[in-house]
């Protein structure tokens, strides 16, 4: 009776190598460097000033919620019709779809009115929501006996697509949100997301601007792009790697294929010696 123990041996261990090569050609080292943020200087403490910070005005377009109060219910339901009455919307949020209730509003037109009963068209465009609730209050003052205004933006919303784990469009309910604080409402970006180099696109005052950040780098905090505006897009380009091995694995996998059927055959083979 034949020992088939060393050739049994001898056919696992040529497999385990075969495969250790195939597989090991599609992945490839990543450098620390690349993936850690806000680098800076190797201290346990430092400190920087806040040199910006981002307060939205209100521009053509915006739908806005304007709720009044005043002494007077009944007259209240009257300035606050357009906030009773909800619409169907697209649900922007990690679900990534559906529909929800939302505040018709108050639609800002190209010349920055809006149109409130009896006050007529009031302007606030350029305005920040508390100087534009406070030039409302004003006005209502002769319908109203001691009116209170406030303002919500209700389309406040910013979009992130590429290497990120949750790519989506987020309303931001407080109207104000960084670019850390927004990827890591997309979950963070994923490990072939190329962090030095993350494109913002901002459409303002009829211009449209292309930034590139460095996620790597404590710059990021001094930038003019740190605060996120209205509308911006955030694109994180995948990295290089990420486009090689999804090539070489296209390449590599039918041989990889190829390797373990000829490997089973000659297993199967050599159990029956």
């Amino acid at each position: 009776m034949k020992c088939t123990h060393f050739p049994q041996a001898r056919v696992l261990a040529y497999m385990t190598l075969v495969l250790s090569i195939c597989f090991g050609g599609l992945t490839s080292c990543v450098s620390p460097k690349s993936v850690v943020y806000f680098q800076g200087k190797d201290l346990r403490y430092s400190s920087d000033n806040i040199t910006q910070n981002y307060v939205p005005t209100i521009q053509p377009n915006d739908l806005i919620s304007v709720v009044v109060g005043s002494l007077s219910a009944e007259s209240n339901e009257i300035f606050n019709f357009a906030n009773l009455f909800t619409t169907s919307s697209m649900n922007y949020s990690t679900t990534g779809g559906g529909s929800r209730a939302q505040s018709v509003g108050y639609l800002v037109d190209h010349e920055g009115n809006i149109e409130m009963p009896l006050a007529g068209k009031i302007n606030i465009l350029g305005l920040e929501t508390q100087v534009a609730a406070e030039k409302i209050r004003k006005c209502l003052q002769t319908y109203l006996r001691e009116p209170t205004v406030s303002i919500r933006t209700l389309n406040f919303k910013v979009s992130v697509m590429g290497e990120v784990n949750n790519p989506a469009v987020y309303v931001i309910p407080d109207e104000k949100i960084t670019l850390p604080e927004l990827l890591s409402l997309a979950g963070d970006m994923t490990i072939y997301g190329r962090r030095d180099n993350i494109l913002i696109i901002r459409e303002e005052n009829g211009k449209r601007e292309y930034a590139r950040l460095d996620f790597t780098s404590r710059d990021i905090f001094r930038s003019p792009y740190y605060y996120l505006h209205k509308n911006d897009v955030i694109y994180v380009e995948p990295v290089k790697a990420r486009l090689t091995s999804t090539d070489r694995t296209m390449q590599v996998l039918p041989l990889v294929l190829s390797s373990i059927t000829t490997l089973t055959v000659l297993v199967f083979n050599f159990l029956r010696i």
